[in-house]
């Protein structure tokens, strides 16, 4: 009956990709289950496949003894001797049973522990297989819906496909085939759950290392990938070797590469970005096709607000917002898109509301502004110890000026005006000398000039206190400086684009021929 077993499990082994091993176990558990059955559990017995006989042996073991009061496990020395000449009371003996009447109910509960034994191996085999391919691309045939679930078959295992993992847009067929991204494989009674998804950011990161040979080489690299399924997404990459293009390699010959994983995702509109280590760079390549005039961020916040021309506003905000929560989504930051008119509007009401503080002129109302006090509620809000840590303020006057506020918050009439401190008067003068003009960065420039120049840096068009330090530690120290640079230069420091640059050098040799 058991001649042919070690064929048997070889043969199992390598249909069902089960180790022979635990094969083995699973029969030994098998047969031990049924002796339990056909000669009880008072018996000691074991289980023990013989190789090279190709059978499962059974033994029963008694203890020699040399009175016998339990004769399920005990054994007398003159009857042991028999056995074995050599055993002494104190031995175990084993004793080999015959198997070969076994009667049907003990076989069929041999048959059942044996299946059962063999599919929770075959499942463990499934579960290790698929979760060491989480976060993978892999191909099935659409097998049938449920409740909106779409299952599919891989060979070895079922996935599914939850409705919220799906493109609305997207429609299948019993039969089709479908490739998907590995999310999750969970433990499951009936057996491992294998959880796939057409709409993760992943999927469109793998279809790129497929169809891009120098992302899976690894000289270009994908640093990011945001999707609204469907519609739209954005990939941003970055090349190891300067000689190679990134966007220009994810994009192929005549769009060859990028029009196939569109092709794959049923339609999706794919933004391919470079990406830039500085941060403003990479948003204003993020919003793309629309462009930046001015960045403000707050680091601290990871929040920017975003300045664009008023034709570039629709653009930069995309169709239903598409293009700014995408690009929000690529980047890791909050963006508030603002159009150039209405940032000077909201300016001008600024300095409206904060122009209710008497004696506060337009050079402290632009240095309020820049801090983000918009309003006298937010001098009262924020205190004068906030006040008074804001460049070019000074404490004396940020007291001042909190306390008028405080009056004015109140309803009550303001006993004084902020010019009446002595003190604040001079710094409030020392601050109109600080800010000839409302400056394009949104930055309050400082009194500190460049050694060596006539005309201070911030009397350029456009230059705050940020960009004035950005431009001092480039070795842009003067004006004359900046007019004898060429707009390639400029452009390459952080904050400044192309037309920054070309502003700027316009603006400082302006200065310069008027200076002559």
């Amino acid at each position: 009956m058991y001649s042919n077993l070690n064929h048997v499990l070889e043969q199992v082994e390598k249909e069902k990709g089960i180790d022979k091993q635990v094969l083995i176990e699973a029969i030994e558990s098998a047969m031990l289950t049924a002796a339990n059955k056909k000669f009880g559990n008072q018996r000691e017995i074991e289980a023990s496949f013989n190789e090279d006989l190709g059978e499962v042996e059974l033994f029963e073991f008694k203890e020699v003894v040399e009175e016998v009061t339990d004769p399920m496990t005990e054994i007398s020395l003159e009857d042991a001797v028999q056995s074995d000449p050599e055993a002494v009371l104190g031995d175990v003996l084993g004793f080999k049973l015959d198997i070969s009447d076994f009667g049907r109910i003990a076989a069929q509960t041999a048959k059942q522990v044996i299946i059962q034994k063999v599919r929770n191996a075959e499942r463990e085999n499934i579960y290790e297989e698929y979760n060491d391919r989480v976060n993978e691309l892999i191909t099935g045939m659409v097998q049938r819906f449920e409740r909106g679930n779409i299952y599919v078959n891989l060979g070895r295992a079922e996935a599914i496909i939850p409705s919220k993992e799906q493109v609305p847009r997207e429609g299948y067929r019993q039969g089709d085939r479908i490739r998907a991204y590995i999310l999750d494989v969970l433990r499951e009674s009936k057996g491992p759950q294998i959880i796939m998804s057409r709409t993760h950011p992943g999927l469109l990161i793998k279809l790129f290392e497929l169809e891009v040979p120098e992302i899976s080489e690894g000289i270009v690299k994908i640093m990011g990938a945001a999707r609204e399924p469907g519609e739209r997404s954005k990939i941003a990459v970055f090349s190891l070797d300067r000689d190679v293009d990134p966007v220009g390699a994810c994009v192929g010959i005549k769009g060859s590469r990028v029009q196939s994983i569109v092709q794959e995702l049923r339609g999706e509109k794919i933004d391919i970005v470079p990406w830039d280590e500085d941060t403003v760079k990479f948003v204003c390549n993020a919003l793309s096709p629309a462009e930046v005039t001015e960045v403000i961020f707050d680091e601290d916040a990871r929040e920017m607000e975003i300045i664009v021309a008023d034709d570039q506003l629709s653009l930069a905000i995309g169709k239903k917002g598409q293009n700014v929560r995408l690009a929000s989504k690529l980047v890791g930051w909050k963006l508030d898109i603002k159009s150039a008119s209405k940032k000077e509007k909201q300016f001008a009401e600024v300095i409206y509301a904060l122009g209710a503080i008497p004696g506060v002129g337009m050079a402290t109302a632009q240095i309020l502004y820049e801090a983000g006090i918009m309003s006298v509620s937010d001098v009262v809000e924020n205190g004068p110890e906030f006040l008074a840590s804001i460049q070019n303020l000074g404490p004396k006057k940020a007291e001042s000026i909190y306390a008028v506020a405080v009056d004015i918050f109140e309803g009550r009439e303001p006993t004084r005006s902020v010019e009446d401190d002595e003190d604040a008067e001079e710094a409030d003068t020392a601050a109109e000398e600080a800010v000839p003009e409302v400056p394009a960065e949104g930055s309050a420039p400082t009194d500190e000039s460049p050694e060596g120049s006539d005309i201070s840096l911030k009397d350029l068009s456009g230059v705050g206190d940020k960009m004035l330090e950005t431009l001092v530690q480039a070795g842009f120290d003067t004006v004359d400086k900046i007019a004898q640079t060429q707009a390639d230069i400029l452009s390459d420091l952080p904050g400044i684009g192309q037309k920054k640059a070309e502003a700027l050098i316009e603006s400082a040799r302006t200065l310069v021929g008027s200076e002559a």
